[in-house]
This record gives C-alpha cells, sequence and structure tokens, in this order.
C-alpha cells in the first residue's frame, strides 16, 4: 500500500496543475496547439514587456494591448456570444476614462480619487446600459444600431460642450497617486536594465487587473448564463420557445459588457493621466474594435488578445517598416512613394482585406477549424 501511494505522488502534481488551469481557463482550452502557443507568446509578451521591449514607445504599445484586449472582448461577449451589434461601446469606455479623469481633477491624486471616480463611472454605465437595453432590444437589427450611435454621438457631443466638467476639446490632464508616478523609485539601481519606479509599477497593475478581467468574461460565457446567450445567438424564437426571457438575457448581457468596457476605459486613463473626446470617445476607436474582433474571431474571446495584439502593432510600427521600405527603395521613384509612411492606412486596410479573404472566421476560428475542434453553438435544451 505506501509503495502505490508514493508510485501515485508524481501524478498528483501534474493533475492538480490540470485542474487548476481548467478553473482559469472556465475549462475553455484553446483546443489548438498553435493557438494555444500563439496565446501564450502573447501572455509572455505583454507580462514581460517592460524587459523585452525597452522604450517609451514599445511600453506604451504593450499598455494599449491590454487595454484593447479587455475592450475587445467586452464587445464580442455582446456581438460574439449574443448577437447585437452596439455602436454605443465606446460610450461607456469613454465613461470609464472620465470618470477616474474628473474624480482625479477636482478631488486630487489619490486611491480615494480612482476608487470614487471608477464607482461614479460604473454606476453611470449600468443605468445607461439598462435604458438602452430595456428601451431599444425589443427593436430589431439595424434599428437598434441606429439607437445606440446617436446615444454614443450624443454624449461625445455633451463631452466636448461640458468643457468645465469634461476639459471640453482640450481634455483633462491629472496626476496619479505617489505610489505610480514615474517620479517615485523603489531602487536606486535598476532590474535587468528596467527602471522599478511607478510607471512599471502602473503598468503591472494594469496587466494583472486585465488578466483577471480577462478570465472573468472567460468564466461568464461558458458558464449557464453565456450558454443561453449563444442559444439565443443562433436562434432567438426557439430560445424564447424554450422558456428563456430573451429580453432579459440580452439586456443583462449588454449591462455587463459595458461595464466591462467601461473598466477598460479606467485603464486607459490611468496609464495615460490624460483623457480626452479623441482619446476614448472617438468613432474612430469603435471602428478599430470591429476590425479587431473580426480578425481574431467572433464569439471566442480568445480572439480578442491575438486580434488586438496584431492590430495594435501594425497600427504602431507600420508607418516606421514603411519608412524603412521607402527608403530601401529610393531608386524606383514609384515603389517608394507607394511605400511612403503617408499611405499606412491603404496597407492596414489591405491588410485587413487579406485576413478577411484567407480567415473568415477570424484567427481563432481558422486555427480551431484546422485542428477539427468542435464549435460550441447554443445552450443543451
Amino acid at each position: 500500500m505506501l509503495n502505490t501511494s508514493i508510485s501515485e505522488m508524481p501524478l498528483a502534481a501534474p493533475r492538480e496543475r490540470g485542474r487548476l488551469l481548467s478553473r482559469l481557463l472556465s475549462n475553455d482550452y484553446p483546443r489548438n496547439r498553435l493557438l494555444a502557443a500563439v496565446l501564450l507568446v502573447v501572455l509572455l509578451s505583454l507580462a514581460f514587456a517592460p524587459f523585452i521591449f525597452p522604450g517609451v514607445k514599445a511600453l506604451n504599445v504593450a499598455a494599449k494591448v491590454m487595454v484593447f484586449v479587455i475592450l475587445v472582448a467586452s464587445f464580442d461577449l455582446l456581438l460574439g456570444y449574443t448577437g447585437i451589434v452596439s455602436f454605443a461601446h465606446t460610450m461607456f469606455f469613454g465613461i470609464g476614462a472620465y470618470g477616474v479623469a474628473i474624480a482625479s481633477t477636482r478631488l486630487g491624486a489619490g486611491w480615494g480619487s480612482i476608487g470614487l471616480g471608477l464607482a461614479a463611472a460604473l454606476a453611470l454605465s449600468f443605468v445607461l446600459a439598462l435604458a438602452i437595453g430595456l428601451f431599444s432590444l425589443r427593436v430589431r437589427a439595424i434599428f437598434f444600431s441606429m439607437i445606440t450611435l446617436a446615444f454614443a454621438a450624443a454624449f461625445q457631443t455633451l463631452a466636448s460642450q461640458l468643457s468645465e466638467v469634461t476639459g471640453g476639446e482640450d481634455g483633462l490632464t491629472f496626476k496619479m497617486p505617489e505610489l505610480l508616478s514615474p517620479s517615485h523609485r523603489f531602487a536606486e539601481e535598476a532590474f535587468l536594465g528596467v527602471s522599478l519606479d511607478g510607471r512599471l509599477l502602473t503598468y503591472y497593475l494594469l496587466f494583472f487587473v486585465g488578466l483577471v478581467l480577462f478570465l472573468a468574461m472567460l468564466r461568464i460565457v461558458n458558464s449557464p448564463f453565456g450558454r443561453v446567450l449563444q442559444a439565443i445567438r443562433e436562434n432567438e424564437f426557439r430560445a424564447e420557445a424554450l422558456g428563456y426571457r430573451v429580453v432579459v438575457y440580452r439586456t443583462i448581457s449588454s449591462i455587463l459588457s459595458a461595464l466591462f468596457a467601461t473598466l477598460a476605459g479606467a485603464m486607459l486613463a490611468i496609464w495615460l493621466r490624460y483623457n480626452g473626446p479623441d482619446t476614448s470617445l472617438s468613432f474612430e476607436i469603435m471602428l478599430d474594435v470591429l476590425l479587431i474582433v473580426v480578425i481574431g474571431g467572433m464569439g471566442t474571446i480568445y480572439g480578442a488578445a491575438i486580434g488586438s495584439g496584431l492590430f495594435v502593432i501594425a497600427q504602431s510600427y507600420l508607418q516606421d517598416l514603411l519608412k524603412m521600405g521607402s527608403e530601401a527603395a529610393a531608386g524606383v521613384p514609384m515603389l517608394s512613394a507607394l511605400l511612403s509612411p503617408d499611405r499606412w492606412l491603404l496597407w492596414l486596410g489591405l491588410l485587413f482585406v487579406l485576413s478577411v479573404y484567407y480567415f473568415p472566421t477570424g484567427i481563432v476560428g481558422r486555427l480551431r477549424a484546422a485542428s477539427g475542434a468542435p464549435a460550441r453553438k447554443g445552450a443543451k435544451s
């Protein structure tokens, strides 16, 4: 008996680790080795970005990727899992950013200001999402999308006009607690060439918050509630015939999506220490979110991580690559002009068209289909 128990001990640790990983991922594994490897690369790159990619720009890009992962995943919860097309998502994103910015400006730098601003932003987002859900989700398809677009446009105009509160077009610049300040150093000497200061702490604060939020959304979509959302997406009338109150589920989905988007906006404001209408409320951000969802794959959550990484990196470094190509092709005037950094949007659009053509179900959907992984659709009746 003693020998048997001892022989089973080496197997116990891997099993426990497997169970822990299963709980963290809500039993929703990537189901493709290449996809798992890519997701692991994304996770490790973000976790060690300050040490792997030196420079202020690289750190800003990594922080932006983390913010967009949460923003895009929250929109995927709405579009990919519930089938709701809303153009008001950036409104909630902006509410989160303005909540932190206004509270920090009026009450001063402090953890209490951040907490109060975030609480007020979440409360406002809850009320607005509930109002939109109750009054508009009974409207079909394009009419609902137009209503949400009107809400978003009205809120952006309001933020621009209320200059005494929001700073108008100039926005608000504010300070963070001393612990998160770049001037606050935890050690005199750098570690692996990186200064151990408040900026680094801010980055890892966003990293761990973003990781928790991502896993929380993964848990939501793999819960019985998430299964009902998928059933509504696949066949709304059949789900209603089974006894599910479709309007209630869609309203709850809208509220959850809005709250996660609000938290993403707060993360952006904490990192930038600035917020304005173009920073968090621009319709261009909404278009970027739509593009990332399509590139990564709708209804996957994992697609938000891969799509955000690819899109933000391309958006940040494509001009630099085109500049290098234009200089290298200086002897060919036509090619040099075509590779001009001013035409980076043309190349970005071309990359998007190619990605949609070769990955019609998104990168995650294509990789899972290649491995023969079954798609999860609907709820079990």
